[in-house]
């Protein structure tokens, strides 16, 4: 069965966060329900529809930025009370809009995370998580990484608190009371939780995950260990997963899995006859997904999802058909309901034009006025900088609530910009002048109209670190700008895991000094992304990381005035190296350095940069002959002389012409990583053998594995 869902716009409200907006439970089976979604200017807004027309049950005056809603009320019965969390305050609402709770919690930090069940109450900050029992406090735990989702385990058919929370650092908590029962480690940093089926499934311990990379997976938790049922992995790039939810969309008496991206696509899948889902529909709005949820809003009988975007668009995507199959006297109806609604929208727009032009000419007057006041129009912008395992580039997302005019992109640091296919800007760059000013990158993307969204992807080069700013300029007037700072680290391809291979020839860096846990975990901090911000709690800490393009390893462990760093890459050593020591010059603190090299670990290096090296030498001989094989094509009019070999070259011509474009330096980045290798080799030993650098390129350009590790021997 094929799914139709047709596309509704029901109202704006303003700015809204993630898992902030819900449908009351409805009053019979497929009856129209209730809209309820609060925004940042603090304001939760209650609608129905009336004869087609979104009407308003309550509205509340403004106040703190919601950055939760959710619905809750005594177990077992229809959870219609209201419930959002703004700054530190729990607020809560009956289904008519009257507030019946305000409790301030002891939370230091805004609330990001909020779960309701019965008379518990479960929440988390940054870093914090709190349980409450009818606003008294019962248990507390300090998470080592930020929190991005709270959720617990049905009460009324476990039998136990179960709560679970998504930290950034990759893993799922389990939490029993203020312990931590066990971690599961899972496939990206995890978003957003849910419970299957919204009641835990079968068995009340199925929970839903959802990764800021756009991977989707089942787990169950048991009392003892998790069990992993499925995973969709993001084949597809498509973005990160912010909501999900289940509802029998499709009508076949199982319920479907409805899922929100960061990317504006909204998608369902069906369960086959093995439980594992499959991907039924998808489509595709301007800008982030924040909320969703299935239902029945725009009329009796009809289901539907409902979503609302990050600019505050509640919107349906709704089984009702748009063109109705009417019987003989209905026409009429139709037609005349359309007509009221097509000059409603009219005598709207026309008050709104006349609205704008008054306001404009106020403005004009106020302007030429000795007593002149120029404000600057605030806009909000939603930024996202992650690094992608995959092709180890970052991707920057900007979103802003109105149209963006042109975003400017300014590095002090040497990146590379890569293309992105749902980028429709139009680039343009300007010369920069490295020497004197340290800019390398000076590029203008001018969006089209009414793009509210744009995806940027950055390669950087490890060892050369500082900031990329981008300007954000939107097509609002006074014209005003907003500047965004992204750090790009030292060791900026490197990403958190929770396992290393220990049988890897190791190259280790010792410090030792008089600094705290603190100062170097600050500098932790400042060279590798994805390390909290707050040191850990405890004496001594150790991080794992992997290098997203080599695929080299990396252990830090350090306690109070000592540090030690292992990697099988001496040039992530001799990064650490230069970096530290300048970091503890700056603070006027002495370290002793001590380093043992390992000579297996070059060839161990070099080995794993053949199999990428080898592709993309054959990947750009491939490229460069084909200019030359479609001339003889028309040349000679067919194929059929050529060696099989060419002949595959004409036929994959646009997927390697493509491919090849997608890289950019791809090949130069490598050979600037054998260089460095090569250099921080004998940097070690205290030689210096940039002048033997020409000779190594040579090799490099008639590569043969054995010859390049003779020379690095040799040399």
């Amino acid at each position: 069965m094929d799914l139709n869902l047709n596309r509704a716009d029901y109202l704006q409200v303003g700015v809204t966060s993630q898992k902030t907006m819900k449908l009351l439970p409805a009053s019979r089976y497929r009856a129209t329900q209730k809209v309820v979604v609060g925004d940042h200017d603090g304001v939760v807004m209650c609608i129905g529809m009336k004869k087609g027309e979104a009407v308003t049950v309550f509205k509340t005056l403004p106040g703190q930025k919601i950055a939760r809603l959710e619905l809750g009320g005594v177990l077992n019965t229809p959870q219609e009370k209201i419930f959002i969390a703004a700054g530190s305050e729990i607020r809560g609402f009956t289904k008519r809009g009257k507030q019946f709770l305000s409790f301030e919690t002891n939370l230091t930090e805004s609330i990001k995370a909020m779960h309701i069940s019965g008379s518990d109450l479960f929440l988390s900050a940054s870093y914090i998580y709190n349980h409450y029992c009818d606003c008294k406090d019962q248990h507390y735990y300090l998470s080592g990484d930020k929190i991005n989702d709270v959720i617990c385990l049905p009460v009324e058919r476990v039998l136990r608190d179960v709560p679970v929370l998504a930290c950034q650092d990759r893993v799922l908590r389990v939490l029993q009371g203020s312990d931590v029962m066990y971690e599961i480690e899972v496939p990206g940093p995890p978003t957003v939780l849910a419970l299957h089926n919204g009641n835990g499934g079968d068995s009340g311990e199925d929970l839903l995950f959802g990764t800021s990379d756009g991977k989707l997976g089942l787990i169950q938790i048991t009392t003892s260990k998790p069990i992993h049922k499925w995973e969709i992995r993001n084949e597809k790039k498509r973005g990160g997963i912010l909501c999900i939810d289940s509802f029998d969309i499709v009508g076949d008496g199982v319920k479907d899995l409805l899922v929100g991206r960061d990317d504006g696509m909204v998608e369902v899948y069906s369960f086959d006859n093995a439980n594992e889902p499959v991907l039924r529909f998808d489509q595709t709005l301007s800008e982030s997904v924040t909320s969703i949820q299935g239902g029945c809003v725009g009329k009796d009988g009809y289901d539907e999802i409902v979503v609302s975007t990050y600019s505050g668009w509640v919107t349906g995507l709704t089984t009702e058909p748009i063109h109705k199959e009417s019987g003989p006297g209905e026409e009429l109806k139709i037609n005349q309901e359309m007509q009221n609604k097509i000059s409603s929208l009219r005598s709207e727009l026309e008050h709104l034009q006349y609205k704008v032009l008054q306001e404009r000419e106020k403005y004009q007057q106020s302007s030429q006025s000795s007593k002149a006041k120029s404000a600057v129009p605030s806009f909000s912008v939603n930024d996202k900088f992650t690094l992608n395992k995959d092709d180890a580039s970052y991707s920057l997302i900007l979103e802003v609530q109105t149209a963006i005019d042109n975003v400017l992109i300014q590095s002090d640091v040497p990146i590379d910009l890569l293309d992105v296919d749902k980028n429709s800007a139009v680039v343009s760059f300007s010369s920069c002048d490295s020497e004197s000013n340290d800019n390398f990158l000076l590029a203008t993307y001018r969006c089209q109209a009414n793009t509210t969204r744009l995806e940027l992807k950055i390669r950087s080069i490890e060892g050369q670190y500082g900031t990329l700013q981008a300007y954000v300029t939107p097509r609002i007037q006074p014209k005003t700008c907003q500047v965004r700072q992204y750090l790009i680290k030292p060791l900026s391809l490197h990403q958190r895991t929770h396992f290393i291979d220990h049988d890897r020839p190791m190259n280790t860096l010792t410090l030792t000094g008089q600094f705290s846990f603190a100062e170097l975990h600050s500098w932790v901090v400042f060279c590798l992304p994805e390390v909290p911000e707050k040191p850990p709690a405890g004496e001594c800490v150790t991080f794992y990381f992997q290098n997203t393009f080599l695929d080299t390893q990396l252990e830090s462990t350090y306690r109070k005035g000592e540090g030690v760093f292992k990697s099988d890459n001496i040039s992530t050593i001799s990064i650490l190296k230069d970096v530290l020591s300048k970091e503890a010059t700056k603070r006027k603190i002495n370290l002793n350095i001590l380093y043992e090299i390992n000579e297996v670990s070059v060839k161990h290096t070099l080995k794993l940069i053949h199999p990428k090296l080898e592709y993309q030498l054959l990947l750009a001989k491939k490229v460069q002959l084909i200019d030359a094989l479609k001339e003889l094509q028309v040349h000679e009019g067919n194929t059929n002389f050529l060696i099989p070999e060419y002949r595959c070259i004409l036929e994959e011509a646009d997927h390697l012409q493509e491919e090849y474009k997608k890289q950019p330096a791809h090949l130069e980045r490598l050979y600037g990583m054998i260089t460095d290798l090569f250099i921080d080799k004998f940097k070690f030993k205290g030689t210096n053998v940039k002048t033997k650098v020409p000779l190594l390129l040579e090799i490099l350009d008639s590569y043969d594995q054995n010859a390049l590790i003779a020379f690095f021997d040799a040399a």
